[in-house]
């Protein structure tokens, strides 16, 4: 418990001794507990949950590759208190949080806390169940009344589960506790209850003629999609851990400009929202912000950090970057569209722009939102030689440069964002400057050249 916040401490220990009075009176003598009944569904539980810490099983499918977390098996614990009493279904749960994986340590406390909690909730579940008299239903087979019940049990089991899960975050974390349980039951919801439709026919399939071998008939296309939701977020994170690291790798690299990509991502979201894009196209929305400039990294850091203006030369190098970025990302497969964004986010609507000069729609249309955000942000950010524009002077910027230099849409669609939603300017490049860092100069403008009127440059040249 080294290292565990008090108040942290003493919810593990309130929910321990509840979990611990609510199993008790299973353990009475004159109780009439079903003993071969909750050892089988305990025993599976514990199973379903154990091939995530089977080193055999991790190093020959791969680290992530087998389903983690006690609630990829919820269907085993609802089943449970649908065919127990509650202090029996109370005792279901323990034996398989006790082994099952944990990847945050300290894992004692963590794996304590899970017994505890998925105790108390299948108690709570078994209770309402029993009240509704779910468990003569089930055995009845009596559809549809077996319905109520069963949805009840899987609803009070999700309230337990995550008002316990936002107080551990509120006592545990640096989280507010006005937040901590914001959002936990919407997300919640929807998950507990198909689990509770599957434990549902495990309790019927159990009490069947056929007993409890065809009720592990439900379990296998659980594992099967608990799998591959694994794997989904198994390879989303690895998404998201490619794109940090390319951008940590252009702010040590340019560190003037330091949070401005991320700025970016936002706000390129938002554009996309407004103009009703696909959900399943946001990410790549995101990601093209966030990596509009990741060809920075080809560019000479004399450059990138010189004081003063740019020659013709710099100028073009500078103007390179959107190929470089181009050529770091070709391979990457996951970022799909996003990389004609990193491409071309420096073309112009008039055919201005560059690296090749196209115009109008032949702009791809991820390249058309970030060129818009890049020039948002880059106006309202507070830089070195400047301080930030008001959020109406950008806008009344990018309307006027609507149509020459940004697509008009692209312009409406962020500023009824902007209506909507608001936006929190943040100082990119006013931190004090470091030893060895040469004091920077308006490095947006190449030399001998001054901007007309209207006129707007992107975030990064």
């Amino acid at each position: 418990m080294v290292g565990i916040p008090v108040a942290a401490r003493a919810l593990i220990a309130g929910a321990v001794v509840g979990a611990v009075a609510c199993a008790l009176p299973a353990l009475a003598p004159s109780a009439t507990t079903p003993w071969s009944s909750l050892a089988l569904l305990a025993a599976l539980y514990a199973v379903s949950e154990w091939p995530a810490r089977c080193p055999f099983l991790t190093r020959a499918l791969g680290p992530g590759s087998v389903p983690v977390g006690a609630g990829s098996f919820l269907p085993v614990l609802l089943a449970a208190a649908l065919l127990l009493p509650p202090a029996a279904a109370a005792l279901v749960a323990v034996p398989g949080a006790l082994v099952s994986h944990v990847e945050q340590r300290p894992a004692p406390p963590r794996r304590i806390w899970r017994a505890a909690q998925l105790g108390l909730a299948a108690w709570a579940a078994a209770h309402t169940a029993a009240l509704l008299h779910g468990p003569a239903a089930v055995a009845a087979s009596d559809f549809p009344d077996v319905l109520l019940p069963g949805g009840a049990a899987a609803l009070v089991f999700c309230l337990v589960v995550t008002a316990l899960d936002g107080g551990i975050l509120a006592a545990a974390e640096p989280v507010p506790a006005r937040t901590a349980w914001r959002g936990l039951l919407p997300r919640s919801l929807a998950p507990h209850l198909v689990h509770g439709l599957a434990g549902l026919m495990m309790a019927v399939l159990w009490r069947s003629p056929y007993g409890w071998p065809a009720a592990l008939f439900v379990l296998l296309p659980m594992y099967i999609s608990c799998w591959m939701y694994a794997q989904y977020h198994r390879e989303r994170a690895a998404h998201q851990a490619t794109v940090r690291a390319l951008v940590q790798a252009v702010d040590i690299k340019d560190a003037y400009t330091r949070g401005h990509s991320e700025r970016v991502g936002r706000a390129s979201v938002l554009i996309a929202r407004e103009l009703g894009m696909d959900e399943s196209r946001l990410d790549v929305i995101r990601f093209a912000g966030i990596l509009h400039d990741v060809g920075k990294l080809g560019v000479p850091t004399r450059v990138l950090r010189k004081d003063g203006p740019l020659t013709r030369e710099e100028r073009r190098v500078i103007e390179l970057h959107p190929e470089y970025g181009h050529e770091i990302v070709r391979g990457i497969g996951f970022l799909g569209e996003a990389r004609a964004a990193i491409l071309h986010h420096h073309e112009r609507m008039d055919g201005s722009g560059y690296p090749y000069g196209l115009s109008g729609d032949r702009i791809p249309e991820t390249a058309r939102v970030v060129a818009v955000a890049d020039a948002f942000d880059a106006m309202t950010s507070t830089r070195s030689y400047r301080r930030a524009r008001p959020v109406p002077v950008a806008v009344a910027e990018l309307e006027r440069c609507a149509g020459r230099q940004f697509d008009p849409r692209m312009v409406r669609a962020l500023v009824r964002a902007l209506d909507r939603y608001g936006w929190q300017t943040a100082v990119t490049a006013d931190e004090p400057a470091r030893a060895g860092d040469a004091p920077r100069g308006r490095r947006d403008l190449p030399a001998g050249r001054r901007p007309a009127p209207g006129q707007v440059w992107g975030g990064a040249r």
